[in-house]
């Protein structure tokens, strides 16, 4: 289906039972609403309604040019918008890598339009942030993102020889068609430019507004995941004022909602009947 909003139109993945709960799962870089297709199956038979966004710069009619288009308080505002296009008044919210970002900035800002957050690989911001200034192992598992925030390089390096670097990247995902259904939108033109202007747009001042989220929340992270250390998981709790859960996953890497759906689909069930 497609949703208009904020002079966007959306493309989202919609299913389950139309009148269940309303869970919204935000998906990460460089995939789509896609990446959650392996778990959903699992929480509409919880009885829950599923609906997973292409974000702005992942859906062709929300890819706006500037860098600026892309900061965090605009992604913010397009979740907002999206609900009320859904008439949704509060969600259960799933986030996923970037989509993690934005969850809990969403949280934190708009406790009344959100039930519960399952935020998945990327803690709190400002667990992050300490993370960076005290694990110089963190530091090295951000490097990644200086590459990511130069405008052209970054997509000739990643785009190059059919993708190559790209595909690379995603093989953590599963098997080539796995790899291909996120790899091949990102060659579309613009696509790439989109997905990675959330990196050019990120600022600290931005990450550092992120405020302590109050709502229930539980955090699913993988001791195998090669961009978030076991420093920055850990320090998530401090950020979280209302019931907290810490959902580690051994022996799994990044990419949770396609290697380990079932686990996932697990812990944002266990969190929604936690206040259901």
């Amino acid at each position: 289906m497609r949703i208009d909003a904020r002079g966007f139109t959306f493309d989202v993945r919609a299913g389950g039972p139309e009148e269940a709960p309303p869970v919204l799962l935000l998906h990460g870089f460089p995939q789509h609403g896609g990446e959650f297709d392996d778990l959903t199956p699992a929480l509409h038979a919880a009885g829950l309604r599923t609906y997973a966004p292409d974000q702005r710069g992942y859906s062709p009619g929300a890819r706006p040019e500037t860098v600026e288009a892309y900061r965090l308080a605009e992604l913010v505002a397009d979740v907002v918008a999206l609900l009320g296009a859904l008439g949704v008044e509060a969600a259960h919210l799933v986030g996923h890598d970037w989509g993690a970002v934005v969850a809990w900035a969403v949280a934190a800002a708009h406790p009344g339009r959100i039930r519960t957050l399952t935020a998945v690989s990327v803690p709190h911001p400002a667990a992050m942030a300490y993370a960076l200034a005290h694990d110089t192992q963190q530091k090295v598992r951000s490097s990644y993102m200086v590459l990511f925030r130069q405008p052209g390089k970054a997509e000739k390096v990643l785009l190059g020889l059919r993708a190559a670097a790209l595909r690379r990247m995603l093989a953590g995902v599963g098997d080539e068609d796995r790899v291909a259904a996120y790899a091949e939108p990102m060659r579309a033109p613009g696509a790439l430019t989109g997905a990675l202007n959330w990196y050019r747009a990120m600022s600290r001042g931005d990450l550092a507004a992120v405020g302590p989220v109050t709502v229930p929340t539980t955090f699913v992270w993988s001791d195998r995941d090669i961009a978030i250390g076991r420093t920055a998981a850990e320090a998530c709790a401090q950020h979280v004022s209302g019931d907290y859960r810490f959902v580690e996953l051994p022996g799994v890497t990044h990419w949770i909602p396609d290697e380990a759906p079932a686990a996932l689909a697990e812990a944002i069930v266990a969190r929604v009947r936690g206040v259901a």
